[in-house]
């Protein structure tokens, strides 16, 4: 079922961008530039932001919105990416969680946000 779900909003990510003739312009620097651009976008909503306020921020219609969109912006550059670069997505998780894994063992990383360098 993952699989499927990454395939199909991989497709209409595909679709999207080929109607428009944007292959030409989605080299891996410039989708990585997207990447981290909106991701910052993302990010500048919740600074300065205490527990509380992140809270009525999510019980705001309209502002869950715009972290909607543009978590769902992050993600169109992170599927983009992949696809432009023949990068199996829930592949390239299973292997990253495979090393972090090793590197963040349950009993020793359970409840601890350290670094594994400090576990």
């Amino acid at each position: 079922m993952r699989d499927e779900m990454l395939t199909t909003m991989t497709g209409k990510v595909q679709k999207f961008c080929e109607e428009r003739d944007w292959d030409q312009f989605h080299n891996p620097k410039d989708l990585a530039i997207g990447i981290s651009t909106e991701a910052n976008e993302l990010l500048d909503i919740f600074r300065f932001k205490s527990g509380s306020q992140m809270r009525e921020l999510f019980a705001d219609r309209e502002k869950r919105e715009h972290v909607e969109e543009e978590i769902a912006d992050t993600l169109f550059f992170v599927l983009r990416f992949a696809q432009m670069n023949d990068i199996d997505l829930a592949e390239a998780l299973d292997r990253k969680l495979e090393k972090n894994a090793e590197k963040y063992p349950v009993e020793k990383a359970k409840g601890n946000n350290g670094k594994y360098t400090e576990l």
